[in-house]
């Protein structure tokens, strides 16, 4: 018996060791007694003080308080000590034990066990509802772990205001060890650091010898030291991911997808340290300094320049992708602009298919988020304008260049306005494909002090809304789709009033 009490001790479930699971057994016996703390500590003769400890999953009582805990609450000791869990308690261990809750580092949020422990203590009934709730959706939209990872890696940006010090002095003190300021930061520097200094081969053949990977931009092939590139890509794509590898190895990051886009389900810290990464290789790429000497500038202006804010992509040899993220480093940091989004669509050659594939949102809860509800984005937003723009020209004159754009987002029927910056691209390794990628900035008393091109007259404002299913504006001439969402609730409301009527 007192073996079997050292295997439950010895073993551990990552976060949660089964000292915790006892302390929820615990408490739910307890709570099945109708026992208080003070009669459980007179019947057991464990003080008050420890028994909380024990629900909390501090302690773990030796056999013989073991044996006059499980009489007081009126189980076997065997009972106590199993694994086997109350059905109200199933949901709760579940998780718990699960590969998610495993890998999942609770202390970047400020929580611990303990913590965790409270919570489910002080109401388990309804914490059991909630993760049922959770487990049901899931089931529902076919979600996995790592949907969950990445809306936990979006809850930590959002509240790191998307800015990590670290990882800036990180590629600062690389930048000065090149002894050189020149940008854009070349290929060839970041190739040669990697191949002298690291060891790792470079190849831009092998990957794009399979048909199947197509999309893939890039796989690293740690037993063999080597990086292989897609022969697609453009020179400031090379150069991010070539800074991101990097950055694997500067940061010391082990666990990581080897493949870029990721294609298999990886470890909540794989994916932080990709996202540290990528941070890492945009931070060499566009330095901390000159990205706020030029926001200066193209902020101070009274109006809105197009080509000076294209023109940041040659000067950096970036993406349109990099530079929005950037600033969405930059901005909220060393200008106080904390209420901005950022959105990335991909539109295809039907010109009925956008699908919103990254989302970032800081201080306010921000439109449109995306979603697997099948429901049509608003054709207003220039996120979609430009991407079927791009399409359009792409089809008609087989020009396929860079799309920039400002506009005024309103919201229809509120008084919330956004400033939108909008780059629509196309998507090299699909050619039916283009990206867009939009900043959004609250428009407010602040941001219009920083940003004085916002009340420039040459930026047309437009009503938007999140989806047609949503919207209630009968004028759109954009609409795609029927307001079904707001027929069901003029629906329910006019059930709603004919009840009321009933009872008076």
């Amino acid at each position: 018996m007192l073996a079997s009490t050292v295997t439950f001790e010895a073993m551990s479930i990552e976060n949660f060791s089964l000292k915790h699971i006892l302390g929820l057994k615990v408490n739910d016996l307890r709570n099945q007694n109708n026992l208080s703390f003070q009669e459980l500590s007179e019947i057991s003769g464990l003080s008050i003080s420890y028994l909380s400890e024990i629900e909390k999953g501090k302690k773990y009582p030796k056999g013989d308080k073991l044996m006059s805990l499980a009489k007081a609450l009126n189980v076997t000791y065997d009972q106590l000590v199993s694994m086997k869990v109350s059905k109200k308690l199933e949901p709760i261990i579940n998780l718990l034990q699960s590969d998610i809750f495993k890998e999942f580092p609770l202390e970047l949020f400020g929580l611990d066990p303990q913590k965790i422990m409270e919570l489910v203590s002080a109401n388990p009934e309804k914490i059991n509802a909630f993760i049922q709730s959770i487990i049901s959706i899931a089931r529902n939209y076919e979600m996995r772990g790592e949907h969950f990872y990445y809306a936990a890696l979006r809850s930590y940006q959002e509240f790191h205001d998307n800015y990590f010090q670290d990882l800036e002095k990180a590629a600062n003190k690389i930048r000065k060890s090149l002894k050189s300021e020149d940008l854009p930061l070349q290929i060839e520097t970041l190739e040669n650091i990697l191949v002298n200094e690291y060891g790792y081969q470079i190849d831009r053949t092998q990957l794009s010898g399979y048909e199947s990977l197509r999309d893939l931009r890039s796989f690293n092939i740690q037993s063999k030291k080597q990086i292989l590139l897609h022969s697609g890509l453009t020179k400031a794509q090379e150069a991010f991911l070539l800074g991101r590898e990097l950055g694997f190895e500067v940061l010391a990051l082990n666990q990581r997808p080897m493949e870029t886009p990721p294609q298999k389900s990886y470890s909540f810290e794989a994916i932080l340290n990709n996202y540290r990464a990528s941070y890492f290789s945009a931070a060499l790429i566009m330095p901390e300094k000159s990205v706020i000497e030029d926001v200066k500038k193209m902020a101070s202006s009274d109006k809105w320049d197009k080509k000076l804010f294209a023109g940041f992509i040659e000067k950096y040899g970036a993406t349109p992708e990099m530079l929005m993220q950037r600033l969405t480093n930059i901005l909220p940091k060393h200008f106080g602009l904390k209420n901005l989004f950022f959105l990335r669509f991909v539109g295809t050659d039907d010109f009925t298919n956008y699908q919103l594939t990254k989302e970032l949102h800081l201080s306010k809860a921000h439109n449109p988020h995306s979603n697997a509800l099948n429901e049509d984005y608003c054709r207003r937003w220039l996120s979609i304008r430009l991407l079927k723009q791009l399409r359009t020209s792409a089809k008609v004159t087989s020009s396929n260049k860079l799309l920039v754009g400002a506009q005024i987002s309103q919201y229809f029927d509120t008084e919330d306005e956004y400033l939108c910056l909008t780059m629509a691209f196309p998507n090299i390794s699909n050619p039916i494909e283009s990206i867009s990628v939009t900043i959004g900035f609250y428009v407010d008393a602040n941001s219009k002090k920083r940003i004085k091109f916002i009340g420039d007259s040459t930026i047309k404002s437009r009503i938007v809304n999140t989806t047609c299913q949503r919207c209630g504006w009968t004028d759109c001439e954009d609409r795609v789709a029927p307001p079904s969402v707001i027929e069901k609730e003029t629906a329910q409301k006019k059930v709603i009033q004919a009840l009321s009527k009933l009872e008076d």
